[in-house]
């Protein structure tokens, strides 16, 4: 193996619904195959290890974003570019799969010049393969910020940098990502959570539900849950539940998620000392237990395991945040009857809609990418429901059919 001194100061270092009927005994999980690439970084000012897998690289180009957190580990990291996979091929994006890791406190303030070193040790994929954004605490302002300082334009570089006119390309995908939506808010931070808010009115749809019969508990009140919360709050379900970093919030009756998402700060959590009084606080834990039709776990990975799977009340899981179910818990889930609707179709509309926008599918107009992205979403939805409901196949397995048979040797990307 062989390593290169880099220019951030590191070393990387590469080697390579409650059915009627009960469902069906979960199959083994099938061999998973080996990674395309493996990277690990150390940062020399800080000793923190960041990590680049790409899982699958499809016309020359792999997407995914770039997480930081306190604990991140190269195996999480692994997980969740094989999550990236899944998303693009069930999506029939022609890319593949990656991810990028820091094992550092997104609060430090250490933090935007470690995540910049990272960035340029990782150049290479950056110009060419990797096409990276927002993840787990670094949110999209401040890695466009570090491309920026880095001459790279925006996150999106390797896939821009290849289309005919990359001075357009650029321009058309900030414009998409800027406009502005109802609520104040810009439309590349709601996409991904407007995607899971009908990931879960698909699911009351599959069980004939009217919106405002629904209880919602959400875990995480960032870019993804609390765009999630807002467009559930505004098709009239009942958002009973929220939780964030210092606790879960509680209101039977509905918390009103506008007012409750204007307390937030930079990091997603929400403001104890301006709560109204009927909103009942509780434990953090207290998330996973809610009385509610649906859960929707949007904040870290393996939230969900074979140590609380049973506190779940919830008739449906709908992973907002990737990997936030483990395999075994999940197999416990679906044996009391309860299917999670995993994350590579349920908060898989951020990275779909991304790449139609770089294609030129979609625009700044955003009434065109929420009409595409609900009607995608919705038909995804109905048929890994109605697989579990007619023949017990859990909505993963039914979704790794779509994922395992993508377009054996797509076109070379072709970007306007």
């Amino acid at each position: 193996m062989t390593t290169m001194q880099n220019p951030g100061g590191g070393v990387p270092q590469t080697t390579q619904p409650v059915p009627t009927i009960s469902p069906a005994p979960v199959t083994p999980a099938p061999h998973r195959p080996e990674p395309y690439l493996r990277m690990q970084w150390t940062d020399s000012c800080t000793g923190a290890v960041g990590y680049l897998v790409v899982h699958t690289l499809r016309s020359g180009l792999a997407t995914g974003g770039t997480r930081m957190r306190a604990g991140c580990t190269l195996s999480e990291v692994e997980d969740l570019a094989r999550g990236m996979a899944n998303k693009t091929a069930t999506f029939d994006l022609p890319i593949g799969g990656a991810k990028g890791g820091i094992d550092f406190d997104p609060k430090d303030p250490r933090a935007p010049h470690v995540l910049e070193r990272f960035c340029a040790a990782m150049r290479p994929w950056i110009d060419a393969h990797w096409v990276t954004a927002e993840d787990l605490g670094v949110p999209q302002h401040l890695i466009d910020e570090v491309f920026a300082r880095l001459g790279l334009g925006q996150s999106y570089h390797a896939a821009i940098r290849r289309a005919a006119d990359p001075a357009a390309t650029l321009e058309r995908v900030r414009r998409g990502l800027d406009a502005r939506v109802e609520g104040g808010f810009a439309l590349g931070d709601v996409i991904g959570g407007y995607g899971v808010a009908h990931a879960c009115l698909a699911a009351a749809v599959s069980w004939g539900r009217a919106p405002a019969e629904t209880t919602v508990a959400i875990q995480g009140v960032g870019t993804m849950g609390g765009a999630a919360a807002y467009y559930l709050h505004e098709a009239g379900m009942r958002v009973t539940t929220v939780a964030d970093a210092a606790g879960t919030l509680h209101r039977p009756d509905g918390l009103d998620i506008p007012a409750l998402l204007a307390l937030r700060d930079g990091f997603g959590e929400i403001d104890r000392s301006r709560l109204p009084a009927d909103v009942e606080r509780l434990p953090r834990t207290a998330i996973v237990s809610a009385d509610v039709d649906i859960l929707v776990p949007a904040a870290i990975s393996y939230a969900i395991t074979p140590d609380n799977s049973f506190d779940v009340k919830a008739r449906v899981i709908v992973e907002a945040a990737n990997a936030a179910t483990t395999p075994e818990a999940e197999a416990m889930l679906a044996a009391r009857g309860i299917p999670v609707l995993p994350d590579f179709v349920a908060n898989a509309g951020a990275v779909a809609w991304a790449w139609w926008l770089l294609l030129g599918q979609v625009d700044d107009i955003p009434e065109t990418s929420f009409d595409r992205l609900r009607t995608t979403m919705h038909s995804k939805v109905a048929q890994l429901l109605t697989a579990w409901t007619d023949a017990g196949i859990t909505p993963r397995e039914a979704g790794h059919r779509w994922a395992d048979d993508p377009a054996a040797d797509p076109e070379p990307v072709v970007i306007p």
